[in-house]
């Protein structure tokens, strides 16, 4: 199963979409398509992605142009009918990819313009501006633009063993990486080095990264990372982690596998940490 989310073919049209002569022109293709976001979910009709025509919605966003230059469009939705939330649609595998891709994006966008009403920096109104991508305020001025928060996402090995901990919110017997959010002023590396050793007290020293995936909920960019431990003690931190430990390569290829004789398993492997698994068993 491909990594969700992670493909999105759309045109996303920076350099035209703050024009509004541009923006209208693409609402009124006879093409045009909009799907409708409400939460975590998006309204499906006979298995397939609903859309409709832009309309006179509240709040309409542009997503970009499809590889026949068809217009997408996301708006905000109150219907409780017909709805499917998007982890299931990805686990499911009930889109194609780039649809799932485009989906995120809608979530995300989305999601800030319900939060981004009133500016930050004076408390005026803002308005929306850019097909979506930026808010601007009426009364002090300040531009919002939409926020993606990275974290870093990591799977650590010892002499051939594998890190992975669970949470208590988690399923029965799911483990996974280690992960947390980057602070201000750290980078990528320092930030799943600190994670890793705040959650479980190992020390790492070499990172590579693998790959990224967006993760929509919410509007994260999770940045997967393979490290190379210096320490093998475990110390739990258990506010973070219910459990952590260390990993034979039989029994975590048996976990990717759904295998393991305890009932022990990886995340999903529509999520980045499933694939952050099996790259680390590969030993490069």
């Amino acid at each position: 199963m491909p990594i969700a989310y992670v493909v999105n073919m759309l045109d996303r049209s920076a350099n035209e979409r703050p024009r509004p002569d541009w923006i209208a022109a693409q609402r009124a293709h006879p093409g045009a398509r909009v799907v409708r976001i409400n939460g975590d979910s998006v309204v499906m009709r006979g298995g397939k992605l609903h859309t409709a025509s832009p309309g006179a919605q509240e709040l309409t966003v542009f997503l970009g142009l499809d590889g026949e230059a068809t217009p997408w469009f996301a708006c905000r939705t109150d219907e409780t009918e017909d709805l499917r939330d998007l982890r299931s649609l990805a686990m499911e595998q009930a889109l194609p990819p780039e649809q799932l891709g485009m989906l995120a994006q809608a979530r995300s966008l989305i999601q800030w313009h319900e939060r981004r009403s009133f500016c930050s920096n004076c408390g005026g109104r803002n308005e929306v501006m850019d097909a979506g991508y930026r808010r601007h305020c009426t009364s002090c001025g300040m531009d919002h633009f939409p926020r993606t928060d990275p974290v870093v996402i990591m799977v650590v090995r010892h002499q051939g063993r594998i890190l992975l901990g669970r949470q208590k919110i988690w399923k029965p017997g799911m483990y996974s990486a280690l992960a947390g959010f980057v602070e201000p002023g750290e980078t990528i590396e320092d930030a799943a080095r600190r994670e890793v050793y705040e959650e479980s007290g190992i020390r790492v020293g070499a990172v590579r990264y693998v790959a990224s995936q967006p993760w929509p909920f919410l509007s994260n960019l999770m940045i997967g990372l393979i490290g190379e431990a210096l320490t093998s003690d475990i110390r739990l931190d258990q506010n973070e982690l219910e459990d952590a430990r260390w990993f034979s390569p039989e029994e975590a290829r048996m976990m990717v596998e759904h295998t393991h004789p305890d009932g022990l398993h990886a995340a999903n492997p529509m999520a980045i940490a499933d694939q952050l698994v099996r790259a680390a068993l590969q030993g490069d």
